[in-house]
């Protein structure tokens, strides 16, 4: 699919923002996980813009968006930017597909705007604290690209395998060559702002503090084979959010918008239609 014609930037806190902004109808805002960009949601797109408008931006730092500003400290400052996106295109209200970090700050939004935020999907996220062990891990990895001013391959190889389902390197050999591609090739002008960026993911607060104020209809969506955001997290959290749904996405890791397309956009449909008019 071809989003260049549908790509556009608006200013925040000194930064430009780049986001795709395709279809009409009611609105979804989508969020991507770290380490991608917006063509994670491709085959969400093509589908979900036949009857919605579709407004996906590029996280700081990631595909054609400025790096993070500096007065970015938190998950809640992405999602007041979010909201001053929401409010530069005259949208009132809309629903937050999430993924990843993109469900983490999608939480918040709906915690800050909840008479706005119509329905909230969190795909393969966590909004509770990072495990300890996992932050170490993840921050040491940190520590590596920061001191390297890039990805290491040896430590490409450690990342990659952690976004997929485990047989992603026979059953899907292009999806995981790009992936890894696309982290050999970040640029050193945006490894600062990477690694801050993750130190706030990973650093997160515990949002679950405040989980019993989200009014807005949720869908957890989780798959099974994803090892950085695991079933667990995603059951503990349908249990703390009153009336979510809670579905399993067969055969897919973190990244299952690409790996499951076809099952993800089922569901979404489902949801959607209840939800969003």
């Amino acid at each position: 699919m071809n989003f260049s014609s549908a790509r556009k930037q608006i200013t925040l806190d000194n930064k430009r923002l780049s986001y795709l902004d395709i279809g009409t109808g009611p609105v979804l805002l989508f969020g991507h996980s770290y380490l991608c960009d917006a063509k994670m949601w491709a085959p969400q797109i093509e589908h979900l813009s036949k009857q919605y408008r579709c407004v996906v931006p590029d996280l700081w730092g990631h595909g054609e968006s400025d790096t993070l500003p500096e007065s970015t400290h938190s998950l809640r400052d992405i999602s007041q930017q979010m909201l001053q996106l929401m409010d530069s295109l005259s949208i009132d209200d809309f629903a937050v597909i999430g993924l990843s970090v993109g469900g983490m700050w999608g939480a918040e939004l709906a915690l800050i705007a909840p008479t706005r935020v119509k329905a909230l999907v969190m795909m393969n996220c966590f909004i509770g604290y990072e495990p300890e062990v996992a932050r170490a891990k993840y921050y040491a990895m940190l520590d590596i690209i920061k001191e390297t001013q890039g990805v290491p391959a040896s430590l490409i190889e450690q990342i990659a395998p952690l976004y997929f389902a485990k047989n992603v390197a026979q059953d899907n050999p292009e999806l995981f060559a790009t992936f890894k591609q696309s982290l050999a090739e970040i640029d050193t002008g945006r490894i600062e702002s990477i690694c801050r960026l993750g130190k706030i993911i990973f650093g997160r607060r515990d949002t679950m503090d405040d989980i019993e104020q989200l009014i807005s209809p949720c869908l957890i969506m989780t798959g099974l084979e994803d090892t950085v955001r695991p079933v667990l997290e995603s059951y503990l959290m349908h249990d703390a959010i009153a009336g979510s749904e809670f579905i399993n996405i067969p055969k897919a890791g973190h990244i299952s918008s690409l790996e499951q397309p076809d099952f993800v956009n089922g569901e979404l449909d489902k949801f959607l239609a209840k939800h969003v008019k």
